[in-house]
């Protein structure tokens, strides 16, 4: 007989005991004395030609490019429509003048922006059917 999980309801409420080691701290803690040994290690392997110790000694030195807050200088049309404005990153995209991780970043502005606007639209309208029903006399169930 299997037991069904109550929706909503954690199977352990408690959560993990305190003091409850993670395994990668185990694990570093073995390997730790032996660290210097276990890099020299790698290094002569990648020397040798070993393609995953050659990237993995890379990657320590090299770290892939992570998306920074830095300000991206792109003009945007600042009358325009948002329409307009998502146009202006696809050809600055397009031409070379941001990389594609700026225009993303940049287009998800735009559609944040999109749908903040939809939800004022949303409003407006429902305040002048409230303001309409109230003039007519009628009520609307909330």
């Amino acid at each position: 007989m299997t037991t069904k999980f109550q929706k909503g309801k954690s199977g352990n409420p408690k959560g993990k005991p305190p003091g409850t080691k993670d395994s990668r701290t185990e694990l570093r803690q073995l390997l730790q004395p032996h660290a210097k040994d276990l890099l020299q290690k790698a290094v002569d392997m990648a020397l040798d030609g070993d393609p995953q110790a050659l990237r993995m000694c890379i990657d320590r030195l090299v770290p892939s490019l992570k998306a920074t807050s830095e300000p991206v200088p792109t003009q945007l049309p600042t009358g325009g429509s948002l329409a307009d404005q998502a146009q202006a990153i696809y050809l600055a995209a397009t031409a070379g003048q941001i990389g594609t991780d700026e225009a993303t970043a940049l287009m998800s502005l735009v559609q944040s922006q999109c749908r903040i606007k939809g939800l004022i639209e949303i409003e407006e309208r429902l305040r002048t059917l409230e303001t309409q029903a109230e003039v007519s006399n009628v009520k609307f169930r909330r």
